[in-house]
């Protein structure tokens, strides 16, 4: 199915795509939509009937969301925004600039706009600023033929029907009960009856990641979230906890590594460096490719000074790309090594030097054993048994110099604030090549002396 709507949204066959788009469940379609470019996005996005956009919308990341929107008409964006779900609606606006909130809460029905500013009102990372107005209040003396009358009426309209919540005249919560309970129960009896009257509830200004992991424990669809008087204002769903404790898992192993910032400073330079124009593009990367071009003529230098040493041994020149070569692996798999240890939390910046002596050791070792056997192969590929001793020498420092640097140059940088992304690998590699050049040719004058 991925094959067949790539090929229609390519050949530019909407008419086809159009109909694909409505057997596509709406699992499967966020995935495939999570892989697009963003002006594939648009067209697909404006393809999807209004109910299924809206659906896939409210799953996406509020980054994606907003550049979504940037894409509608101001009246296709009013129309959307006023269809979405309060706090869906709430955790976009959080993230979007504030004249373009300004806008956008302008734009909104009074009863929308009464709904989200409710939300926006509770402090951040609290159960009241989580929550959804959307749910059905009953009167404990309502029989349970009107209870189900006013079920039928409200259920379009809110986020979820099977958890009802009985009140009293001033809105205090009094209990709960399912819409099971409901449907099974007598036409003339009264809510009072068949309510339960130990509801669990937790108040707006709770931590949002309390009240996730109390409805979690409780495993509960949703849960009531009451104000200082008791009187209900919203509830917490399922769904919301559950991406509230993905959230605070990840933020928790960035401060177990001593990163507070790291998470929400890569998701912004990542952002840039996908979503941004060119000349934001440019002002990140092309420094770092600037100070390659740099080594790479510091390193021109090198060799251009040991001249009279390819001239009067040319083999020495065929072991240039092998020593340059391996140390760029092994720096590449040592930043990758130390990002990804620090992005899950397995490396504690605390103790970084136990960690770097480590990936030190972990080089020298490396490039002992290759060396070794570079070494072997040069002296017997060029029968000049010196030559295979500078190549190992060599190898091995440069080794070991890479790993040192594929720990130490991303930590650096983060430390300074700099994207290591996109620092880390020139830098690394500027440092590691004229190095490596360096004890080459200074280990083949030593060495070969005699032949030069």
């Amino acid at each position: 199915m991925e094959e067949t709507f790539l090929h229609h949204l390519h050949t530019n066959n909407t008419e086809a795509l159009k109909t694909l788009l409505l057997t596509i469940e709406e699992l499967p379609l966020l995935q495939i939509f999570s892989q697009l470019s963003t002006n594939e996005k648009v067209i697909v996005f404006r393809l999807l009937p209004k109910d299924k956009a809206l659906a896939l919308f409210e799953e996406l990341q509020p980054s994606a969301q907003h550049h979504l929107l940037r894409s509608f008409t101001d009246e296709g964006a009013t129309e959307f925004i006023n269809k979405m779900a309060p706090d869906v609606r709430v955790r976009l606006l959080d993230e979007l600039p504030a004249s373009v909130t300004k806008k956008l809460l302008q734009s909104l029905t009074d009863a929308e706009r009464a709904a989200t500013n409710l939300l926006l009102g509770y402090e951040r990372e609290t159960a009241g600023r989580l929550m959804t107005p959307e749910f059905i209040t009953l009167k404990k003396e309502m029989t349970v033929d009107a209870a189900l009358a006013k079920v039928r009426s409200q259920a379009k309209e809110k986020e979820t029907i099977y958890t009802l919540y009985v009140t009293d005249q001033t809105k205090k919560l009094q209990g709960v009960l399912s819409l099971k309970e409901l449907l099974i129960a007598q036409g003339d009896q009264l809510i009072s009856d068949i309510m339960s009257r130990e509801v669990i509830y937790v108040f707006t200004n709770t931590d949002q990641e309390e009240a996730a992991r109390l409805l979690n424990e409780l495993d509960v669809i949703a849960l009531p979230v009451v104000d200082r008087e008791a009187r209900i204002v919203g509830i917490m769903t399922v769904d919301d906890a559950i991406d509230i404790l993905e959230l605070e898992t990840t933020e928790d192993m960035f401060n177990q590594a001593g990163l507070v910032d790291v998470a929400s400073n890569e998701a912004d330079r990542s952002n840039v460096l996908i979503n941004g124009n060119v000349w934001q593009i440019w002002k990140v990367r092309l420094p770092f490719l600037v100070i390659t071009l740099m080594a790479g003529l510091l390193a021109g230098v090198v060799i251009d000074e040991f001249e009279q040493t390819l001239e009067s041994v040319a083999a020495v020149a065929i072991f240039i790309p092998l020593i340059m070569d391996m140390g760029g692996n092994v720096g590449t798999q040592s930043s990758t090594v130390f990002v990804r240890g620090m992005s899950l939390g397995h490396i504690d910046l605390s103790k970084f030097t136990k960690y770097f002596l480590k990936e030190v050791w972990i080089g020298f070792s490396l490039g002992l054993i290759v060396g070794v056997i570079s070494g072997l192969a040069a002296s017997v590929w060029q029968g000049i048994p010196m030559l295979g001793v500078a190549v190992g020498i060599s190898l091995v420092f440069a080794m070991t110099l890479a790993a040192a640097l594929g720990f130490l140059v991303p930590f650096v940088l983060i430390k300074l604030n700099i994207d290591q992304a996109a620092g880390s690998a020139p830098i690394i590699t500027s440092i590691k090549d004229i190095a490596g050049l360096f004890i080459y040719f200074v280990s083949v004058n030593a060495l070969l002396g005699h032949l030069l």
